[in-house]
Order: C-alpha cells, then structure tokens, then sequence
C-alpha cells in the first residue's frame, strides 16, 4: 500500500491528511482517507472529527475524501430545503410514502424493518405474492464456497468455529457451507431448524435432501448449550463495556491535555 500525509489547510494548523492506496487484491487501485491531530490521534470518518472538534470548526462543507471545504454542496442543501418548504407552503403535497425500508446491514438478506405501532385500529397487511418462496437450486449454498472477508489491511478474517454437534452432508460439505446454509435458514425460515432428519439423505442428499433444511445431520439444542451461549453473551457485553468506558475516560483525557497544552502555549 501507499501511503501519502500531507497537511489539511481546511483545518487547525498541525492536521494532516493521509491517503492510502491499495495496491493489490480486488480493491486494488481504491484509497482510503484518514486524519491525524496535532497530538497524533487517528481519525477514520467525518462523524467522528466532527464529534471531536465540536463547535471549534463547523464541518457542514466539509468533504472527508478531499479534505476542502465544498460551499456549492451546502448551497445546494440550502436550496433543496427551502424549494420543500416553499412547495409545502404553496399547498403541495408532502411525500406519504410508507415503504417500509430496507435494513441497512452486512447482511445478505433484505430484512425489512419492523414498524411498531399502539394504534387499536391498525391491522397487519401481508403481500400473497411475495408470501410463496421461490425454489431454489439443489445445493446452492456451494456457490459461497471460497469466499473469504478481509480487514481494512487485506488480512484474511478467521472463520466462525461451528460446534462439534454440528457435521455437514452433501458432497464436498464444509464450514463455510455449512455456516451459509444454516445463515439463510434462520433469516428465511419460521420453521424449527433441526437439520436433515431422514437417514437416506445422507446416502442419496441430491433425491432425499429436504430443502427446508440447511445441509447437516439432525441435532439438538440442549439446556446447557444454551446457558453456556447465555454465559459468552454476558461476558462479551461486559468487555464491550468495559471497553467503552475506557475509551471515553482516555478520550476525556486527552481533551484535557491538549486543553492545558493550548492554554500553556
């Protein structure tokens, strides 16, 4: 990768801007953009310098990938929201869209997201033709096979460790399989995941397969299973709290320091 600092006029003196070109892999050729304070603190997206300047530097025109300051994009904001008012104001007609969108994950599935409401009178509308599933190829979960994420570095993600109770059929059955089919069975299915219960279906999977199922051997979820995975839960919120709240008495810290640092220069 190369990497290229250089200083960033649009904000305080002593900010640089860094860009880093990728090199190789499939995002060969894309950068990426990141800012350092004068202290050397890592900044990776516009939210976050903007949550740590504050009111010191107003970042409404600011573009993270040149590092300038863009009036014509806040002018065209500006524009576009008074053209809404004045429509409105005229008697136009707001928009009453009420699509549901679409959730906005890592996920490869489109979920929609759920609209609560305490209304007596509402009732629950659903589309019959979206309702019948459509068929789907005999071991199509195979076409994930090979498929690896990366980190921003390159570096290959280590794969999810599936229980020992958990055993893939099919032919060339592997974790990443495995983990794909049982992946769309829960985003997909209402139905109890129990795995492939017939006995044949490991002899003969293209005839007695059912394709409800993900592609492993029937299995229980015991009591204990359970617990332990409620255990695991538990301990990772913990460290995830304890993590958040390090961050923000080291965050509260360095403000202060540099705080005194400006008032002593």
């Amino acid at each position: 990768m190369e990497r290229k600092k250089t200083d960033c006029p649009a904000l305080p003196p002593g900010w640089k801007k860094e860009e880093v070109i990728r090199k190789s892999g499939l995002s060969a050729g894309k950068s990426d953009v990141y800012y350092y304070s004068p202290t050397g603190k890592k900044f990776r997206s516009k939210p976050q310098l903007a949550r740590y300047l504050g009111n010191a530097v107003d970042l409404a025109c600011f573009d993270f990938r040149t590092g300038k300051m863009m009036p014509g994009k806040l002018q065209k904001n500006k524009q576009r929201f008074r053209h809404d008012a004045q429509n409105l104001a005229k008697g136009g007609k707001p928009d009453l869209n009420t699509a549901l969108p679409i959730r906005q994950t890592a996920s490869i599935f489109k979920q929609p997201v759920t609209k609560v409401t305490s209304h007596p009178g509402n009732k629950v509308k659903t589309d019959l033709q979206r309702a019948v599933e459509q068929p789907r190829q005999l071991f199509w979960e195979k076409r994930l096979m090979g498929l690896r994420s990366s980190d921003i570095t390159e570096q290959v993600l280590r794969s999810m460790d599936l229980p020992k109770g958990l055993q893939g059929i099919g032919p060339d059955s592997e974790d990443d399989v495995l983990l794909s089919a049982i992946a769309s069975a829960l985003h997909m299915s209402s139905a109890p995941i129990t795995g492939q219960t017939s006995a044949a279906a490991e002899k003969n999977p293209a005839i007695w397969l059912n394709t409800t199922q993900p592609l492993c051997k029937t299995f229980t979820v015991t009591d204990e299973q359970i617990r332990d995975q409620e255990l695991k839960v538990f301990q990772a919120r913990r460290s995830l709290e304890e993590a958040l709240t390090a961050d923000g008495l080291a965050r509260a810290a360095e403000n202060s320091r540099e705080l005194l640092q400006g008032k002593t220069a």
